[in-house]
């Protein structure tokens, strides 16, 4: 007879807490940034670019007392596209499941539109606690902090949330975050140990991959370039016949654009921009998984994929 494999429960004074927090928030508010902040490692791309995150990725953040996994979602906006609608419905669907719902209001921004529909949103999702989390205080004065808080506090008011919490917080300085992590903790169920330690996330290495050759792919591109650029990775191995002490990961993957003209400018004047790329993605991937890379980079064209459905599924949407 086999025998049956229970849960971890951590031991100590307290009572072990786990679940799940979605950190929301309008697009480039800081959500990212902030995940990996908390995580402690870069398990989330982050880019200046407009709704950067495209799928739910959960970062794990072990400790003596809880293990808090965060939910880091697409920022919900007034969509254009199906691909807009589908990353809406994404973030939707996340709320409904998730133990808190953490949105993120950037200090250098007033409260507006976008915020008051989000929070709008949120306020439908009768089953989460919701936090407040004012980022990116690096970028403001005390005195704009405060009156951010204030904005906060009276749109919460407006929209009939009452926050749990409302924290300001500096992901880039460092400021806050483990307070944030504290109060994060502190308003999880009691539960038992969800990931292995040493887990610092549960997405596939392959989709991980992918996300950082997008990253590279966006910096320094048009305004109009970013939402129409999609990555996938086809083929990720380890190189038959090479020394163990000397392994090469082979890694050959496609980005995506709409039309001709995009690829001509992620190609680059004879390939500087796609070499370029591929330098900083492979240096990132061989961070993250501590392995030489072999990256082979080709890009190809799939017209109007966000908005074509079979496109979408063909690209993992």
């Amino acid at each position: 007879m086999s025998e049956i494999i229970q849960p971890t429960v951590k031991q100590g004074a307290e009572a072990f807490r786990s679940g799940f927090v979605s950190f929301t928030g309008r697009p480039n508010a800081g959500k990212s940034t902030l995940t990996n902040a908390l995580v402690g490692q870069k398990v989330v791309i982050t880019s200046d670019k407009p709704q950067t995150t495209r799928t739910v990725v959960r970062g794990i953040v072990h400790r003596p007392d809880a293990q808090l996994i965060l939910v880091d979602t697409p920022g919900l906006h007034r969509p254009r596209t199906l691909l807009g609608e589908r990353l809406n419905d994404l973030v939707l669907t996340t709320w409904g499941e998730v133990d808190v719902v953490a949105v993120c209001f950037p200090c250098d921004e007033r409260v507006g539109p976008g915020d008051r529909f989000l929070v709008t949103e949120l306020a439908k999702a009768r089953r989460s606690i919701k936090v407040a989390v004012a980022t990116k205080t690096d970028l403001a004065s005390p005195d704009r902090i405060a009156e951010h808080l204030v904005e906060i506090a009276a749109l919460g008011a407006e929209t009939g949330i009452e926050w749990a919490e409302v924290v300001p917080v500096s992901s880039v300085g460092g400021d806050q975050v483990g307070l944030l992590a504290d109060l994060l903790v502190g308003l999880l169920p009691e539960g038992p140990q969800l990931y292995p330690d040493g887990d610092l996330t549960d997405a596939p290495e392959e989709i991980l991959v992918a996300e950082l050759i997008r990253e590279a792919a966006l910096e320094g591109v048009r305004d109009e370039l970013p939402h129409s650029i999609a990555v996938v990775v086809e083929e990720m191995g380890l190189r038959e016949g090479r020394p163990e002490d000397k392994p090469l990961l082979d890694v050959h993957a496609n980005l995506f654009v709409e039309r001709d003209s995009q690829k001509g400018i992620v190609i680059g004047h004879r390939g500087s921009r796609l070499k370029s790329v591929g330098g900083r993605a492979r240096q990132q991937i061989e961070a993250l998984l501590g392995t030489p890379v072999y990256l082979d980079l080709r890009v190809k064209i799939a017209k109007d994929w966000q908005r074509d459905p079979k496109q979408l599924r063909r690209l993992g949407f």
